[in-house]
């Protein structure tokens, strides 16, 4: 057998060698796993969950793909996604330039009632990858016309996205007694989104119809039509809202302005959420005149901006 003996000069250098390729080693993962971890988004900001609804980027082009980008560019890590995205990335069918409404209706109907949901996952997955979470998911699949398999499939797909919760604009009260049946039988939530007609009182009946009816606040909308703060209508229904849009609007249905130039107390709420705990996102919905020369993710980055500032 060969003498394994070695001089302790041999024995320090190569082992200083071998602590230098070790190192060297450590180094270059530790600084490919930070820049993986840095290159994702981050919107948590003091506690408060601030997100984005895609609407928000209806000027640009709104493939998922293009959507997830803009999200990773405002460094927003959570979203209301709106249908259209989700549904042309699990290959809905498209309206031909002849079809109306009416006639295009059946159609979707069909592919709603037999889709697979291994393209919802997927897009979920691609998202999640990428440090984006789903929060919400707002589908054209709701509505009285709707048939109960178009609706089940709207909960279906946003649980294979990964949503707390689906989103839809306020209906009829018979529509929020089916809806809440609907959610019951799926145990998710709703949240039911409603514009200048808000009022204190607005959501009671659907709230009352069942546990799964929630809220889509807008505090814009809510500050613009009531002419007043929004704030204690938030900590009388905080339990049950299940997701908050945030933007600015002037009283007296005032138009939507730049944040901080209209009267909605966004700092004042953001404030609340804040110091409450309250877990609800935060959402942010760009509806002002984007100023030339800008578009909509500058925008998006300036209201982000904005809250963050807030929520010091």
């Amino acid at each position: 057998m060969k003498n394994q003996n070695i001089s302790r000069r041999q024995f320090i250098g190569a082992g200083a060698i071998a602590a230098t390729g070790i190192l060297f080693l450590s180094k270059r993962s530790f600084a490919a796993s930070f820049l993986r971890i840095a290159s994702k988004p981050n919107s948590v900001i003091n506690g408060v969950q601030i997100g984005v609804i895609t609407y928000s980027f209806r000027s640009m082009p709104g493939t998922a793909e293009d959507l997830l980008k803009y999200c990773i560019d405002c460094n927003i890590n959570a979203i209301e996604l709106m249908g259209g995205a989700a549904e042309d990335y699990a290959g809905a069918p498209k309206r031909a330039a002849d079809q109306s409404g009416t006639d295009f209706a059946p159609k979707m109907a069909d592919w709603r009632a037999s889709v697979a949901m291994d393209k919802f996952k997927e897009l979920r997955k691609m998202y999640n990858d990428a440090g984006v979470s789903i929060y919400a998911w707002k589908p054209n699949a709701l509505g009285a016309k709707n048939t109960d398999a178009e609706i089940d499939y709207a909960f279906n797909a946003a649980k294979a996205l990964g949503c707390t919760h689906v989103t839809v604009e306020l209906p009829e009260e018979a529509q929020t007694k089916r809806l809440g049946d609907f959610g019951a039988k799926h145990k998710m939530m709703l949240g039911y989104h409603a514009h200048t007609q808000a009022t204190p009182t607005l959501w009671d009946i659907a709230l009352n119809q069942s546990k799964y009816n929630g809220i889509n606040l807008d505090i814009g909308h809510y500050a613009s039509g009531t002419s007043s703060s929004p704030l204690p209508f938030i900590e009388k229904y905080h339990d049950r809202i299940t997701s908050m849009h945030i933007k600015d609007r002037k009283f007296h249905d005032g138009p939507n302005a730049p944040w901080g130039a209209g009267d909605t107390p966004i700092k004042e709420v953001l404030q609340l959420m804040k110091k409450k705990k309250y877990k609800f996102p935060a959402t942010i919905e760009l509806e002002y005149t984007i100023p030339a020369g800008s578009d909509a993710v500058a925008e998006v980055k300036k209201c982000r901006a904005y809250a963050a500032d807030a929520l010091k």
